[in-house]
């Protein structure tokens, strides 16, 4: 059963965090810096899942995340015992399409005040976070409000 709510193609958004940290490609990571003229941060292409079974009342909407012009997406796996997040190749509209929700690629996107968070759907209570140090790779954390930021500024990317 699919809702009939949901858009057909993806958002884009510029994301940053409250230190003006923007997200870029590097080799395979996704890597947290400083926003400047000399930075082109990526796109972020988000679309809802169709998959009713992870729709959850109070969790937020399940996302598939991708990065804009390149068939990465962010999913989360676990490596030494601990969520990571990382990227794979993947074309974010190929995972909208499938009829069943592809669990490690799904974010719950909740709204915060003027901020959106995203939860790992595979691992509850995780969150995607940047280090307040620049050059950090962007990971998952279970700590809110420490050193890593977990809330996020969605402005429009198209």
């Amino acid at each position: 059963m699919e809702s009939p709510m949901l858009q057909e193609y993806p958002s884009y958004r510029h994301i940053r965090d409250s230190q003006q940290m923007v997200w870029i490609v590097k080799g395979n990571s996704l890597i947290a810096v400083p926003s400047s003229n000399n930075v082109k941060p990526v796109i972020l292409s988000l679309i809802a899942c169709r998959d009713i079974e992870f729709h959850k009342e109070g969790e937020g909407t399940p996302h598939y995340l991708g990065i804009k012009d390149k068939n990465l997406c962010l999913y989360c796996t676990e490596i030494q015992g601990y969520p990571t997040l990382q990227l794979k190749e993947e074309n974010i509209m190929n995972l909208y399409n499938r009829p069943k929700g592809e669990k490690c690629f799904l974010f719950y996107r909740n709204y915060e005040s003027s901020t959106v968070v995203f939860q790992s759907v595979s691992y509850p209570g995780w969150f995607i976070a940047t280090s307040s140090e620049a050059g950090q790779p962007i990971t998952l954390t279970k700590e809110r409000g420490t050193a890593k930021s977990t809330n996020y500024y969605l402005e429009d990317g198209r």
